[in-house]
């Protein structure tokens, strides 16, 4: 009876596509949920340090625990999203996330917090594949498709812009607000998708199994490579030369495990597509460029400049134009354009202002910060929609969880190699007496790192444009579901 029941509801609620775009709805605010944790986290981060007594090493571990715990897993919740189900691996995850968000708050030395943002991130890895595979299922591929998914990206641009607001006015009165309101946000997300995300068969396979020992290896050798490279300038070169060896070697183990194992983690044969593969290394030089950049944005802007976290908030709040401009105009560009044109201009605008903040000064106005800002805002409009799309476009629906696992893999890998890229070259360059003056140039160093990854990743993007056409999806040339069956 119950079953007769649910089965008369579900067709009811779905009458006309209302529990489709409901989906949708409860996805956004996931992904959102997603966006505005990292960006109250980052406005947050001096008052942290100040607190917690952490060093600028520490103080990026705060905020690499949660990228590398995100990007570490990813592959392993996209693969789980396939074979157990992607209510399951969303709904869980997302009660895990509600949990450790508050822990983090309740935090009194700085391991504590490390550890249950690296959870957090963990968490978030299974959570966000799972949703955006959800999507990817629910929507035809083609104009439904694109739409939701740049609603989907618009709504975690949005969530980000917010944060840098909402960390503000919550750091003001007290940092750990910060981890408090995202439990509550959690909750209600929780609560919404109970009734909302569809129940349906787990599509795990005869023989299938979680590669447990690929996702050891590919985790342990992106841990490693990104502790290799925040402690460069810490340690001695023989210690850097064993790290990095032991990286190496445990993403050598991962492509061995995969090759041999009858349910890999990874289907090697994916990266056969260069599309995917260009579009995967874009977002991750891409990632790295736009988190380092905020990085150390922020410590110039509290530490060097004596902003408050409100001040630091609004002048980062011009980069919130994406949160405007993604929902509304990415989409008629990436009709008219095409998400390959659209992604390669957005990274160019990401070159052209990590490149005007470069001569940052020690008395710089918020006028002469503004370009950049407003060109960041903007670049990422145009990048991160247009990538999603691309990365998961021609990709058979089993396989849509992996496609997504890869190209958050990719965000949060070059997110926290860009994090500990910046830390180690502004450790290296600031003078050891700790003048103001020694500070500005380890900032103005540690910039260089954004611009060169974003002219990298320009470069890895434009590779794409001789077979843009055939390999991207545009709105405007693909046919409506109905129309292709005919």
């Amino acid at each position: 009876m119950s079953g007769i029941i649910r089965s008369a509801v579900d067709r009811t609620v779905d009458q006309g596509g209302v529990r489709t775009w409901g989906v949708l709805i409860v996805m956004c605010g996931a992904i959102f949920l997603e966006g505005i944790d990292v960006g109250m986290l980052n406005v947050a981060l001096p008052s942290i340090r100040a607190d917690l007594g952490l060093s600028t090493g520490e103080l990026q571990w705060v905020m690499s625990a949660y990228v590398l715990g995100y990007g570490g897993f990813m592959l392993f919740g996209g693969r789980a999203a396939d074979l157990f189900g992607r209510r399951r691996m969303f709904l869980v995850p997302l009660a895990v996330f509600l949990v450790f968000s508050g822990l983090g708050g309740l935090a009194t030395e700085g391991w504590m917090l490390i550890l249950a943002r690296f959870v957090t991130g963990v968490a978030a890895a299974f959570m966000t594949p799972a949703g955006l595979s959800i999507i990817t299922t629910t929507f035809a591929e083609g104009r439904q498709r694109n739409k939701a998914l740049l609603i989907y990206s618009g709504t975690a641009a949005g969530g980000f812009s917010l944060g840098l607001v909402a960390g503000g006015l919550l750091t003001a009165i007290d940092w750990r607000w910060v981890f408090f309101a995202p439990v509550v946000m959690s909750f209600i997300i929780l609560v919404a998708a109970l009734p909302l995300v569809p129940r349906s068969p787990a599509p795990r396979r005869a023989g299938a199994a979680v590669d447990l020992p690929g996702a050891f290896a590919v985790t342990g050798g992106i841990l490693l490579l990104v502790f290799t490279v925040e402690r460069a300038t810490h340690t001695s070169p023989t210690w850097t030369v064993l790290t990095l060896t032991g990286s190496l070697a445990l993403f050598a183990t991962f492509v061995a495990v995969e090759r041999r194992t009858p349910s890999p983690l990874v289907r090697l044969g994916v990266f056969r597509s260069a599309m995917l593969v260009r579009t995967n290394l874009a977002g991750m030089l891409y990632f790295a460029g736009f988190f380092g950049f905020q990085f150390i944005a922020v410590l110039y802007l509290q530490e060097l400049r004596g902003w408050s976290t409100l001040e630091t908030s609004f002048a980062l709040l011009a980069v919130g134009a994406d949160a405007i401009l993604a929902p509304l105009l990415t989409p008629i560009l990436v009709n008219r354009f095409g998400n390959v044109r659209v992604a390669v201009c957005g990274i160019a605008l990401a070159v052209v202002s990590y490149g005007l903040f470069l001569p940052i000064g020690m008395d710089w106005t918020y006028l002469a910060m503004f370009p950049s800002m407003i060109i960041l805002g903007v670049a990422f409009a145009l990048t991160y929609g247009p990538l999603t799309i691309a990365a998961t476009n021609g990709i058979a629906q089993h396989e849509q969880g992996l496609a997504s696992g890869l190209l958050y893999t990719s965000f949060q890998f070059g997110a926290a190699l860009g994090l500990a890229a910046v830390t180690a070259v502004n450790t290296a360059a600031t003078g050891t007496d700790g003048t103001p003056q020694d500070m500005l140039d380890g900032y103005r160093a540690a910039l260089l790192v954004p611009f060169l990854a974003a002219v990298v990743a320009l470069v890895m993007i434009a590779l794409n444009l001789r077979g843009s056409r055939a390999a991207t999806v545009m709105a405007t040339d693909t046919p409506e579901p109905a129309a292709a069956a005919r």
